[in-house]
């Protein structure tokens, strides 16, 4: 027993020593279990809670949106968050856009509103001449003057009595009328007149038809010929020129010019022409420029390449000069004779035209 208890007694400093260490340490885990009961999350949560409330304190306060809404249109008293809510999302929306209107079409003032509106039967006033004619034959073909003036889109005045008027020579009217109507066509001497009607008023099928009748046809054959001579409507000028001053310094009816007209490029022999079936005499560049002058005259034409002879050329000289009410009158005189080279002499003919001016 007594071993017992001074072994009980003994302990702190015997061999229980190391169960006394064991123990101490024991009482250190303890103690540090404590400490670390002593650090539980509730404080610090408090703290964090302080710490959010502290800094709430400093915050902006939150703004307030007022709405004002219509007349009757009352929010509760306990929607005031809803209805921020509300107000806020439809502060967010963009703005809708303004109303567009979309107009088949296009604005009219009143008084162009009323022209758009035709009667079945129309009364022109062309140029002072009167004509009655009804709309759809107006109308007739779309591409026209004719049928864009009285579609609606256009302003047409009217005369006092009330007529639609339009500034035009009202002479040949009436024929594009009737071709409008029926399909008739001009009589031959009214042909060209029509047809400068018809180019004014964009009639494309009048002017198909009048180009396919005489005079018109021969007329574009004569152009053809006359393409081949470039410089034919600049010398017709200068013989028109030339004459009207040389009457005017003589104090004169009329005027005569020296005018040549001929068909090969390059002068010819009688013997050599029989040699030769083209209408072109060809020559190496440097016998060509032998041949190379040009005649004493006041005027010349040509050379050219076509069937078309000499003669064809002077009718239509003296048809265009008639054209513009010049009576001209042609007669051949010789030829130019001059000696080029050897035994080449020019044989290009010389014309007198004798221009009389009343």
């Amino acid at each position: 027993m007594q071993q017992n208890g001074s072994s009980g007694s003994n302990g702190p400093n015997g061999s229980n020593g190391p169960d006394n260490g064991s123990s101490s340490g024991g009482g250190g885990s303890g103690s540090r279990e404590r400490q670390a009961l002593s650090f539980s999350p509730l404080p610090a949560a408090t703290t964090r809670v302080r710490r959010f409330i502290q800094e709430r304190r400093t915050l902006p306060l939150p703004r307030v949106m007022v709405v004002f809404s219509a007349a009757g249109d009352t929010d509760k008293p306990g929607d005031a968050m809803s209805s921020s809510d509300s107000a806020e999302d439809e502060f967010r929306k963009p703005a809708s856009p303004a109303p567009s209107f979309t107009l088949s079409k296009p604005l009219r003032s009143p008084l162009n509103a009323q022209e758009q509106e035709f009667p079945e039967v129309i009364s022109l006033n062309v140029g002072g001449t009167y004509f009655t004619t009804r709309l759809s034959t107006l109308r007739r073909f779309e591409d026209t003057m004719l049928a864009a003036m009285f579609s609606g889109r256009h302003y047409i005045p009217r005369d006092a009595e009330g007529r639609y008027f339009i500034d035009r020579d009202g002479t040949y009217f009436g024929d594009i009328l009737n071709f409008l109507r029926e399909g008739e066509l001009p009589h031959r001497d009214r042909v060209r007149a029509v047809h400068r009607e018809a180019q004014y008023y964009s009639i494309g099928p009048l002017l198909d038809s009048l180009e396919d009748t005489q005079p018109l046809t021969g007329e574009k054959v004569r152009q053809a010929f006359l393409d081949l001579l470039p410089y034919y409507k600049e010398n017709l000028e200068r013989i028109v020129e030339i004459a009207k001053l040389r009457a005017m310094q003589k104090k004169a009816r009329f005027a005569k010019l020296k005018i040549c007209v001929y068909k090969e490029e390059m002068p010819i022999t009688p013997y050599e022409r029989p040699l030769f079936n083209s209408l072109r005499f060809e020559r190496s560049d440097s016998e060509a420029k032998l041949f190379e002058h040009h005649c004493e005259v006041d005027v010349s034409f040509g050379p050219w390449e076509a069937v078309a002879d000499v003669y064809d050329l002077l009718h239509c000289i003296v048809s265009d000069l008639a054209e513009r009410g010049i009576t001209a009158e042609q007669q051949c005189i010789g030829v130019c004779d001059k000696h080029l080279i050897n035994h080449y002499y020019c044989k290009r003919p010389i014309y007198e035209f004798k221009i009389t001016w009343w």
